[in-house]
């Protein structure tokens, strides 16, 4: 149990910091967000092309597999409260993982194929670069944090609960959570940044407490 714990943690700690730094790369070096036209996007990513390429592994592919072993560790550290929220909460986080490791899955092979593509015919490469886009934010949840706002809420109702986490950070994963979950509104989209945000404060201050305290002394 202790092993995995600290696995929980770890991956806990991985997954805020690699938020945090695909974040300064999309927004701060790259500009991503800024650019509307797709012809310029694309001219982006294929000039960008490994700088993209990897962070779309640090962020989906390997956050995804992270994400797994949290989501265990969570339910292995609050299962004896024995409440079906855990449960389920496993099992949309595992769900959600897979759909981030989906979503850089195809954002990395749509990259190498309109790179290719662009060459040839960058007019061509433009629509299929949209269709890959369309495909891969969708996955990965860019029109809206339901799958992580829900996994959050309910970790931290259980948390608060069972005291399996400390009562503060339970609170905190509850309006991050709720932040998460209305971000699905169109209107409420934006707030997605704000989700971000909060779950990589969540995500630090989780992998902390569980690489530092058993369940038993969380509170």
């Amino acid at each position: 149990m202790k092993t995995l714990q600290k696995s929980g943690g770890i991956a806990a700690l991985y997954m805020a910091i690699s938020h945090l730094i695909g974040i300064v790369i999309f927004l701060v070096v790259l500009d991503y967000i800024s650019i509307t036209d797709p012809a310029q996007k694309l001219a982006l990513n294929v000039e960008k092309q490994t700088i993209i390429f990897s962070t779309n592994l640090l962020m989906y592919v390997f956050f995804g597999f992270a994400l797994v072993v949290l989501s265990l560790a969570l339910y292995d550290r609050m299962k004896s409260g024995a409440s079906p929220l855990i449960q389920v909460g496993t099992a949309i986080g595992i769900i959600w993982a897979g759909s981030l490791i989906a979503s850089g899955m195809v954002a990395n092979a749509g990259l190498a194929t309109v790179v290719a593509l662009h060459a040839k015919d960058p007019a061509q490469a433009v629509l299929t670069f949209q269709g890959i886009e369309a495909v891969a934010n969708g996955l990965g949840n860019a029109n809206g944090e339901i799958l992580g706002g829900v996994w959050t809420l309910l970790v931290s109702i259980v948390a608060l609960r069972s005291g399996g986490l400390p009562k503060g950070q339970s609170i905190l994963g509850l309006f991050v959570g709720a932040v998460g979950i209305i971000t699905i509104i169109p209107a409420l989209n934006d707030f997605t940044g704000i989700f971000g945000l909060g779950q990589i404060v969540w995500l630090a201050w989780l992998g902390i407490v569980m690489l530092r305290k058993s369940p038993g002394s969380a509170v």
